[in-house]
């Protein structure tokens, strides 16, 4: 189900305000919901760029929540638990850029020649090994599809071409993305 605009500010707004009670040690009061956009129980992943550069990601592909209370826990996951950063501080607040993923369900794909660049991320599993990069990544760095496998297999902390093995198991998704800039929100 693709959001309107007014539901994606919504999430925007959400998210913000969740790491914004976060910080300053409140309760977040979450508004009032009917949209069936918003309540539908949907992974969503919470990126945090601070002058262009990743400050914190974290998300979630299925929820039994709905999708504006998966956006607020993933919120605070990116700029509090992301473990490749220090945990947001109150000063850096206004730096920050939130951008959100909208999942769809994974799939699993039977031949990587379904893999479109552009509009699938990748999630690819093997044994312990779990990687997962989203769509707009591969736009970014300009990959084709084989460096798009080959740098998700690194992200899984296995070498590139662990896509080839046949216990390793690569499943898609799509996302909707959006985020304060593109929505007029900075």
């Amino acid at each position: 189900m693709a959001l309107n605009r007014e539901e994606k500010i919504t999430l925007l707004k959400i998210a913000r305000a969740a790491i914004e009670a976060e910080l300053k040690g409140e309760a977040l009061r979450l508004p009032s919901i009917s949209s069936p956009g918003l309540m539908e129980k949907r992974g969503a992943f919470v990126t945090l760029h601070k002058h262009g550069q990743l400050r914190g990601c974290i998300g979630n592909f299925v929820s039994q929540k709905p999708l504006f209370e998966t956006v607020a826990d993933m919120a605070i996951s990116a700029a509090f638990n992301d473990p490749r950063f220090k945990p947001l501080e109150a000063k850096e607040l206004s730096e920050i850029d939130i951008e959100i993923s909208a999942l769809t369900p994974l799939k699993p794909v039977s031949s990587v020649e379904e893999i479109e660049v552009g509009k699938h991320g990748i999630y690819i599993i093997n044994g312990p090994y779990r990687g997962v990069l989203l769509p707009q990544v591969a736009t970014e760095y300009g990959w084709d599809r084989y460096t798009f496998l080959d740098q998700t297999c690194l992200k899984a902390g296995m070498m590139p071409g662990c896509w080839k093995m046949p216990d390793t198991q690569i499943l898609v998704f799509s996302a909707e993305v959006f985020g304060e800039k593109s929505e007029g929100l900075l």
